[in-house]
């Protein structure tokens, strides 16, 4: 099966998703560019909006159009589609069965060995580039999503071969002045649920964090000592100017074969809900 998946991965097309129109992998069984449905959202100051590091406010069933393949972090050639389902595995039922919001997802392949480079380095990005700009990073208090997991992904990765959720940002650290730019990035832990979906997956008590660069090693919070979330917030709280996000994303690479599928991402008091036609905005409960 392993194989199959393999010869799958490298017969496939690259999808691009657009703000506007949505270039859908014919395998997901969507029909490609389909026109998205575009509501505008009301801009707020993020202070006017307590617990929130977003400058949007979040309306129930609306949609935010600024997201899509992040291309520039987007290495080889990954399958990110925001899709229908996946529905089960074949005998689930309940809950578990279909996405947690609507009917639909992000759905995210990406090889290991299938570019030129001599390690892993298939690696997928999707997310969002311009709503999320100069908000602060110690604002972010709830993060999160909900996971479909397989088998075969435990198979070639083990049980911590996982999407994670990636902020770039400007860490501001007195201690590291020169350096404007790190990536903070969240390794969840194992998915408890294998072949359906998985329930609420809580960045904010979950899960290590680390950061890259500079940054990584002026905190201690870096790639091979990883720390939790308040721990890492602290660590950014180092007296000097605040920390401030560039973009949001979730992701995959570079290392393992994963093939699964994103929804409800949560950043504070909004949940973004992958659907084939866009992504919609919902108040978090």
């Amino acid at each position: 099966m392993a194989a199959l998946r393999k010869d799958r991965l490298s017969a496939r097309p690259a999808l691009v998703s657009t703000t506007k129109g949505v270039s859908v992998n014919a395998r997901f069984g969507m029909k490609r560019k389909v026109a998205l449905r575009v509501t505008a959202l009301a801009a707020v100051a993020a202070s006017a909006v307590p617990g929130s590091a977003s400058a949007l406010t979040a309306k129930e069933g609306g949609f935010s159009d600024h997201w899509g393949v992040i291309t520039r972090n987007t290495i080889g050639s990954p399958v990110i589609a925001l899709r229908n389902g996946p529905f089960g595995s074949f005998g689930v039922q309940g809950s578990k069965a279909s996405p947690p919001f609507g009917v639909g997802s992000l759905g995210i392949e990406v090889a290991d060995y299938s570019t030129s480079l001599a390690t892993p380095s298939e690696k997928a990005a999707f997310g969002n580039e311009v709503d999320f700009y100069g908000d602060p990073v110690l604002g972010l208090n709830r993060i999160g999503f909900h996971v479909f997991q397989t088998g075969e992904n435990v198979s070639n990765g083990g049980s911590g071969n996982m999407p994670n959720i990636t902020f770039e940002i400007n860490p501001n650290l007195t201690g590291a002045p020169g350096t404007t730019y790190s990536s903070m990035v969240w390794v969840p832990n194992a998915s408890p649920a294998v072949n359906k979906w998985s329930p609420y997956l809580d960045a904010a008590t979950t899960g290590v964090w680390y950061l890259t660069g500079a940054a990584g090693t002026a905190t201690g919070c870096n790639s091979t000592t990883m720390c939790t979330f308040e721990d890492l917030k602290i660590a950014l709280n180092d007296g000097g100017a605040q920390p401030t996000i560039y973009t949001a994303a979730v992701g995959k690479g570079r290392d393992y074969m994963w093939i699964g599928a994103v929804d409800g991402l949560r950043i504070n008091r909004t949940v973004y809900d992958f659907e084939a036609d866009g992504v919609r905005t919902r108040r978090a409960g």
